[in-house]
């Protein structure tokens, strides 16, 4: 995705993130980086603030949505295009 991309498309709906389980090893870097959408559980593994699979990102944290996906160790996130 590029840097410069919206996160919202022109009707007004958001990117989400995706979380790789089969991927992420449970570091908690992404919920230190992006607390506003992602809390860790007991194991250090991401869960979505507001119970969804796949947490809705708002345009005013997409930067800090890109820098989570970017810093991953596991390469576990990815920001999907909105649908």
């Amino acid at each position: 995705m590029s840097p410069n991309r919206p996160a919202a498309d022109s009707r007004g709906r958001n990117s989400s993130l995706h979380i790789d389980w089969t991927a992420c090893d449970g570091r908690g870097l992404c919920a230190e980086l992006l607390p506003e959408l992602l809390t860790e559980d007991e194991w250090g593994y991401p869960l979505a603030r507001d119970g969804s699979a796949e947490p809705a990102v708002p345009a005013r944290l997409t930067g800090a949505a890109r820098r989570a996906v970017d810093r991953c160790p596991a390469l576990a996130l990815r920001l999907l295009p909105p649908a």
